[in-house]
């Protein structure tokens, strides 16, 4: 079993929600990103990370994602340099379920089949391709199925009812369920119909649902929880790590990892009884 299907089948087995959270890979540095997702996984305040491919012209980021992929694009990280420090990072024994979050054309530049068996080889467990539309989706959907890895798609409060049926149905590992419109950031506060909104998702929704855009709060995260299977958190998590850069690579991880388990504190309830 895939390693993402597998973390949401020991979340519903006890009873809990998921934080996803989101880091820039290579902002500050590599090392520093490895060191971090070792240090959620040791402390167990991550149940699936979203690993950021720094790309020049993201559609959907807000200031803090873009700098920092400005940044790590300045410090020559690479898509290849990313998958090579994931296949060191898994050697090393890593086992926490990664998503990238990737351009479209970042896949489409070595080709569909290439990229995926590179990412597959390296030890991502699926890919997140914002700006890749459903209906042309196909080719990179059935790469990915053949080699066991999940294809994420996402829906946003705009989605016509027809678009968000065909989402639902392509999609696999969960559903990334956009909050708002407009880019990711910190906000003070979530939309007023947000749980109105995600509840209508997962109605027709056969996989998880978790939200992303905005979260950056523990009570944000707890709203969020109350209809969603997860909460993503990006930009707060990448701002704290921007903070940190000067710092050794495990102080980094260690603030960003404190900051997760704030985060995570309102979805570690009580154990449901199996």
């Amino acid at each position: 079993m895939n390693r993402v299907d597998e973390a949401f089948r020991r979340l519903r087995h006890e009873g809990r929600k998921a934080l996803l959270p989101f880091v820039t890979a290579g902002d500050p540095s590599l090392e520093a990103t490895g060191r971090i997702l070792r240090e959620m996984e040791e402390r167990g305040v991550a149940d699936l990370v979203e690993l950021g491919v720094p790309y020049s012209d993201p559609i959907a980021d807000g200031p803090v994602i873009q700098a920092s992929y400005q940044r790590a694009l300045g410090a020559g990280v690479t898509p290849q340099g990313i998958l090579d420090g994931i296949a060191r990072w898994r050697r090393e024994g890593l086992q926490l379920p990664v998503c990238l979050m990737v351009a479209y054309a970042l896949v489409f530049r070595p080709g569909v089949e290439a990229f995926v068996a590179r990412a597959a080889e390296a030890g991502v467990d699926g890919l997140i391709v914002p700006d890749l539309p459903v209906e042309e989706s196909g080719a990179l959907g059935r790469e990915l199925a053949k080699r066991g890895m999940v294809h994420v798609l996402l829906v946003a409060p705009t989605t016509s009812e027809a678009r968000r049926e065909r989402i639902l149905e392509h999609g696999t590992g969960f559903i990334y369920c956009v909050s708002v419109t407009g880019i990711t950031g910190e906000r003070k506060t979530l939309p007023p119909h947000l749980e109105e909104y995600v509840r209508d998702v997962k109605k027709q929704a056969k996989i998880p649902v978790c939200v992303g855009f905005g979260i950056s709060r523990p009570e944000h995260v707890k709203a969020v929880a109350a209809a969603a299977d997860g909460a993503i958190v990006g930009s707060a998590l990448v701002h704290l790590a921007a903070d940190h850069a000067k710092d050794s690579p495990q102080r980094i991880a260690t603030a960003v990892a404190d900051l997760c388990e704030s985060l995570a504190r309102p979805l570690r309830g009580k154990k449901r009884r199996s």
